[in-house]
């Protein structure tokens, strides 16, 4: 009954994350791929930390993946429209820090299934979701591991 509210919400959600996220998870992905050694584990460390500090407190077991992955993408754009507010977009390491999170949001948005109506937002959720999934299993083989 109520499916099309659904979708305009869809709809909704998909135009403020073309506004907020999409230029700043693109910029994070294209300069990932364009870093070398050391540098990489700088976008490594970003995106895990910030998807390590979106990650909502649930405890309910009912709550599905869809569920946790909206709300980890929630608590991500927040993130992101803060930040935005009070930085430049000089490139440093507020502006990379912002971008992980942006790269997160659009990630876990993707996890849950938001952008199944948006082929162009679902090839950059996939490449988002990858990243993440690398960054994640990078961090947990090298801790200790020193950027500089």
């Amino acid at each position: 009954m109520f499916s099309w509210f659904r979708g305009d919400n869809r709809r909704r959600k998909i135009r403020e994350d073309r506004k907020y996220l999409e230029a700043r998870a693109r910029r994070f992905l294209k300069n990932y791929l364009a870093a070398e050694g050391a540098i990489k584990h700088q976008y490594y460390e970003a995106v895990e930390g910030a998807s390590a500090g979106c990650h909502p407190g649930i405890t309910n077991p009912n709550l599905d993946d869809a569920h946790i992955a909206e709300a980890t993408a929630e608590a991500a754009l927040k993130v992101v429209k803060r930040r935005s507010q009070q930085a430049s977009d000089s490139h440093d390491m507020a502006t990379l820090i912002t971008d992980a999170y942006a790269t997160v949001a659009v990630a876990y948005r993707r996890a849950a299934g938001l952008y199944a109506i948006d082929e162009e937002m679902q090839k950059l959720g996939t490449a988002a979701v990858h990243l993440l999934t690398i960054a994640t299993s990078h961090m947990k083989a090298h801790p200790d591991e020193d950027a500089s």
